[in-house]
């Protein structure tokens, strides 16, 4: 006993000391966040008015519920189901929160094309009659899909891509297990929950999350295969691999990682260089033979993306910043930056050649100055097991388990009462309520109207998709004279809007057995001029709904008023919007 006890009473001390770093941490970020640059979650705007006390609280909870989860006597083979199980939940916290991200549109427009029309219709317009802006067509695909299958309704996503985010948290604990060893993988998995932006993006329609499952896949399945070996694997792991590349144009520059995989596996492998060089080569023509089919099929739609992307998102990225201060410190743990810089030490220190299969991607945004947080969330991954590999270092296997846990419980706390409330208070919210009243009211049908935007270039059209996403109503909009894009449009990280074509389904029917359809009016404002640019077009009709949540921090707003008709008299048809 007297050996046990002065170990019991460091390891208090070890933990005690963390929690003591963790709150010192977010209080000196919360002083410094003026620093925070980020274009959607900034501290700033997440913490303006809320009084630092008011969280420190909620703090101490969180790390106390770390030290108990640290405590549980969970079996060891049940840690990879807890994990993930664990951080489905974490995801599922956030499902409440709006489409915060324009972008969006896109992706819920290309799916909803292959609900009504079918999967052929799908892949033969796809970048036609399906406008693609620069998006492949695997995710939109998957989103289309699971309208199919299961109906139009938003929570079939969010189960979808929260699943694909538990995915990836399980398969980068697989990652960690097969470079170093059971306990990395694991803490490398937990790792991803200590990222406070990541866990706002879990729930969006974008490709951000997909990406990041599939790039993780394709990783974790060249490690393994080339290891092993095998005609199914290698089919498979070539499958991975294209799936990745088909997910968004970013992964083709993370891919890169995989000569430094098969490099890694040659100097330190059992198998022979060329059997691993022979294995790596196999997984090459297996993806190419999948994807090439795609670039064959759909070569010019491909090129003119590609170009589009050389002279329009390239230049973009020195314009549509932000800072790395900002997002390896505010948007996810500092200490997890802390301890990939200390793995890297580590790694350089030991020649484990291995790590760079991790550091790679984040060597990669570093180098070419990747610097908006959307962008790098299919890297985070790997970060994340750069990090473990650091904490590695530290011998005191409690005081590491309960950094972790801190991390984690940390960050969803910060995420889950500093960024939802806000997201949930931006103007968006408007579309998602407005969308449930609309199924609430006994009509057939709503004709949605959009004001130009006041306060912004872009395109009022690109409301309807997102509105749609929030109601079962059929919807019916026909725009009058189009919006003319303004002149700065060519350099707007909003063009795509611009360039927003209305889909035929949204042409409505000439008649309609329940009478007059509801009227949904999207703004971003409803002064004296608004109205009366709509004061024929809503005669009849009784205001039955305002949505008119505003931030002061976003220009682009989407306030929304619900008219419902007070006789059913006319037909669908109607006029137009006026």
């Amino acid at each position: 006993m007297s050996v046990i006890r002065p170990k019991t009473e460091d390891n208090n001390h070890l933990l005690v000391l963390v929690s003591l770093l963790s709150l010192a941490v977010f209080l000196t970020l919360f002083v410094l966040r003026a620093l925070d640059d980020n274009r959607l979650t900034s501290w700033q705007w997440v913490f303006a008015g809320i009084a630092v006390f008011k969280v420190l609280p909620l703090l101490g909870i969180g790390l106390a519920a770390a030290y108990v989860f640290t405590r549980l006597p969970i079996p060891g083979r049940f840690l990879p189901a807890a994990l993930f199980l664990g951080s489905f939940a974490a995801g599922a916290l956030f499902w409440s929160e709006p489409e915060a991200i324009a972008d969006a549109a896109r992706y819920f427009t290309q799916a909803k094309h292959l609900e009504v029309y079918g999967i052929g219709y799908f892949l033969a317009e796809w970048g036609a009659e399906i406008k693609a802006w620069t998006d492949l067509p695997l995710v939109p695909l998957l989103y289309g899909l699971i309208f199919s299958l299961f109906g139009e309704t938003r929570i079939y996503i969010q189960v979808f891509t929260t699943l694909l985010f538990s995915g990836t948290v399980f398969l980068t604990y697989l990652i960690g297990r097969e470079l170093w060893d059971r306990t990395t993988g694991l803490f490398a998995g937990a790792l991803l929950l200590g990222m406070p932006y990541l866990l706002t993006q879990v729930p969006l329609m974008l490709a951000d999350v997909p990406t990041m499952f599939f790039l993780t896949l394709a990783v974790f399945s060249v490690v393994k295969t080339l290891g092993r070996g095998g005609t199914g694997p290698l089919v498979l792991s070539g499958t991975a691999v294209a799936l990745a590349v088909l997910s968004k144009y970013s992964a083709w520059l993370m891919l890169t990682v995989l000569p430094v995989i098969v490099l890694a596996r040659v100097s330190k492998g059992p198998n022979g260089p060329k059997t691993v060089l022979r294995r790596g080569l196999s997984i090459l023509a297996v993806s190419l033979f999948i994807v090439g089919g795609l670039a064959a099929f759909k070569f010019d739609i491909v090129s003119e993306q590609i170009g589009l992307l050389r002279t329009f998102q390239a230049p973009g990225l020195g314009r549509w910043t932000e800072s790395f201060a900002s997002t390896f410190f505010f948007q996810i743990h500092p200490f997890i930056t802390l301890s990939a810089l200390a793995g890297a030490a580590a790694a350089v220190l030991r020649k484990d050649l291995k790590f760079a299969i991790a550091a790679w991607p984040v060597l990669l945004v570093v180098a070419l100055g990747i610097r908006r947080a959307r962008y790098i969330i299919p890297v985070l991954p790997m970060l994340a097991l750069m990090a473990s590999y650091g904490l590695s270092r530290i011998k005191d296997t409690a005081a590491k388990r309960f950094a972790v846990a801190s991390i984690a419980a940390v960050s969803i706390v910060i995420a889950l009462f500093g960024y939802l409330p806000f997201l949930q208070n931006m103007s968006a919210a408007n579309l998602r309520d407005a969308g449930r009243h609309l199924d609430a009211m006994d009509a057939d049908g709503v004709e949605v109207i959009t004001l130009p935007q006041a306060r912004v270039s872009i395109n009022p059209a690109v409301s309807v998709p997102l509105l749609d996403l929030f109601t079962e109503k059929n919807i019916v909009y026909r725009p009058g004279e189009p919006s003319a894009s303004p002149g700065d449009a060519s350099t707007s990280p909003l063009r795509f809007t611009w360039e927003y074509e209305n889909p035929r389904y949204y042409a409505g029917r000439p008649d309609s057995p329940g009478g007059r359809p509801a009227l949904a009016v999207i703004a971003s404002n409803f002064d004296e001029a608004s109205l009366a640019s709509i004061r024929r077009r809503i005669e009849g009709y009784r205001l039955a709904g305002e949505f008119a949540v505003s931030d002061e921090v976003f220009a682009y707003r989407s306030l929304i008023r619900i008219y419902s008709p007070t006789q059913k008299t006319a037909h669908l048809g109607g006029d137009g919007n006026g």
